[in-house]
């Protein structure tokens, strides 16, 4: 039966605009058993014969990258099917049936190229359309801005997406502008060849200077719409958090994180499970005055902080990849936010001239 590529059972989506989703995971769009009688034919040819509104030229661009695979193997598109072969598509984003619409949705643009844009997320902004969020999305904001590329005016799902931030985490996102880039950008998140740095702002003093946050992570057996560590593996998937101090500021430090892996929350859930939730994280209950002292005076300051920044402080900074044309490696940065700068800024006066033992 033809089947679009993308007409495949959807997954949760969480309220939060984050989904139960690893950013190195494979996802199956389309599998067939061929036939006894089948001829042999080239593997793009046959899919393209067998796949709803799917261009050749897509489906020679997952070969390209490795995503076209038969009975378990990546093949290029020139292979030749033969009977009882198991051709599967497989991407790293799962199908989703959607309606976009475009949104005019301002957006930082940091660098922009004819083969992948790069953005400064803002806090708040929703990456994909999905469950509690149609409207409002990164996505939404990319089909607006970009009228003129193809791959945006598709209706795809997640066009050009390769990788997420949550809801109220801001940052350095990449997207692709068409379907190469897409499934080449795609290929180097599975790989884990990417480079990702994040900095946050976390409850109390850390004992060490820097260290490395080891556990597996998986859904929170008490709260599904939660994620938690199994240090012992016995549920969820491995992942790895490396972190350094930047700076001490009493009940509060400023921490840099580096990602080896890309669970879902993961730098949130890693940092609760060393003891040190993210400042004003109210999933994982960085939301409490967790550290200092009982007077009222300082919970009115803690209170006052939380307006300032009234988000869980956690920003990607850099993100490092390479190029899916040129081939060059690149790295892209950006400012810490305003909101979380005044955050910082005013636990710096509160810790001016103050004994913290």
């Amino acid at each position: 039966m033809a089947i679009s590529i993308d007409n495949l059972e959807q997954d949760e989506l969480f309220p939060d605009g984050t989904d139960d989703l690893d950013q190195e995971e494979l996802f199956e769009h389309y599998k067939v058993v061929v036939d006894k009688g089948q001829e042999l034919l080239r593997v793009d040819k046959f899919l393209q014969n067998r796949l709803f509104k799917t261009s050749r030229t897509r489906i020679q661009a997952a070969a390209e990258t490795g995503n076209i695979h038969a009975n378990g193997k990546a093949v290029k598109s020139n292979y030749k099917v033969k009977p009882g072969d198991t051709i599967a598509i497989v991407f790293a984003q799962p199908p989703r049936e959607i309606e976009l619409k475009p949104e005019n949705i301002p957006l930082n643009i940091v660098y922009e190229d004819a083969d992948v844009i790069v953005i400064n997320k803002q806090a708040g902004l929703v990456v994909h359309p999905g469950y509690g969020n149609y409207t409002g999305t990164l996505v939404n904001a990319l089909m607006y801005h970009f009228q003129h590329v193809p791959i945006y005016q598709q209706k795809e799902p997640r066009p050009g997406l390769v990788h997420r931030l949550d809801k109220n985490t801001s940052g350095i996102m990449v997207m692709a502008k068409n379907e190469y880039a897409m499934a080449h950008l795609a290929r180097q998140f599975f790989e884990r060849t990417t480079e990702r740095t994040y900095v946050a702002l976390v409850w109390g003093d850390l004992k060490e200077d820097a260290g490395t946050i080891t556990g597996h992570i998986g859904r929170d057996i008490r709260d599904r719409k939660l994620f938690a560590v199994y240090p012992d593996g016995s549920q969820g998937k491995h992942a790895v958090t490396h972190y350094r101090v930047l700076e001490r500021l009493g009940y509060v430090n400023l921490i840099e994180c580096k990602l080896e892996t890309g669970r879902t929350h993961q730098i949130r859930v890693h940092l609760k499970y060393l003891g040190h939730p993210l400042f004003n994280d109210d999933t994982y209950g960085g939301d409490q005055v967790l550290r200092g002292i009982a007077s009222g005076t300082y919970k009115q300051f803690v209170s006052n902080s939380f307006d300032l920044l009234p988000r869980h402080a956690l920003h990607a900074k850099s993100l490092g990849f390479k190029h899916p044309v040129s081939g060059e490696f690149m790295r892209l940065d950006s400012e810490i936010p305003d909101d979380m700068q005044a955050g910082i800024a005013h636990w710096k006066k509160y810790l001016g001239g103050r004994s913290l033992d």
